[in-house]
């Protein structure tokens, strides 16, 4: 089923001009449970009650999704790093949206491990990180890509590099790095006042 899933995306990356909108319209149907995986995995730790459902999730990043005109697609797994990426955006702005509501915030830090994949338990986390990601960005967009993959898309070394056209053992290599400079930021962020 995988196997046809895949073929089925990449005949339809090659039949369609790969900034074209209709991409999009069409690869989402064939990636849906890919999709719905992931945004169960980022909401399983959740509190109960959470306003969104994996299905509104993935709903929302479709729209959000098929706005998409400048991308050029360049194969299934490069598709489902941009949905992964738009589920976070979505994730981050309603912890904020939250956030901003409560009185005080009390915002708790979290950090990260290899062996985890990050998976937002409470809004505060969720923003820590996409404050350290956004501060890494600043200094090496390619390494807050590679973190934002391996998190909370969930790849493998191997399909970053692929996403990212450089090579696995590059991507090992900016890993060690990545995960150290992390680790200080969110302790740092941690002990902050």
């Amino acid at each position: 089923m995988a196997d046809r899933r895949t073929t089925r995306a990449s005949r339809i990356i090659a039949d369609l001009p790969s900034n074209d909108q209709e991409a999009a319209r069409q690869l989402f149907p064939v990636l849906y449970d890919s999709f719905h995986d992931l945004a169960a995995r980022y909401l399983a730790s959740e509190k109960p009650g959470h306003t969104f459902s994996p299905t509104a999730l993935v709903h929302e990043a479709y729209l959000k999704l098929i706005e998409q005109s400048r991308v050029n697609w360049r194969g299934k797994t490069h598709f489902f790093a941009v949905g992964a990426q738009i589920m976070r955006r979505v994730l981050v702005d309603h912890a904020r949206q939250r956030q901003r509501m409560k009185r005080g915030g009390g915002r708790i830090r979290i950090e990260l491990n290899e062996q985890v994949a990050l998976s937002p338990q409470r809004d505060a986390d969720l923003l820590a990180v996409d404050e350290a990601l956004e501060k890494l960005a600043r200094v090496d967009p390619r390494q807050a890509a590679i973190v934002e993959l391996r998190f909370f898309a969930g790849m493998s070394v191997a399909e970053v590099a692929e996403v990212l056209r450089v090579s696995k053992r590059t991507i090992e290599s900016e890993w060690t790095a990545i995960r150290a400079w992390l680790r200080r930021e969110l302790s740092q962020q941690k002990t902050a006042p």
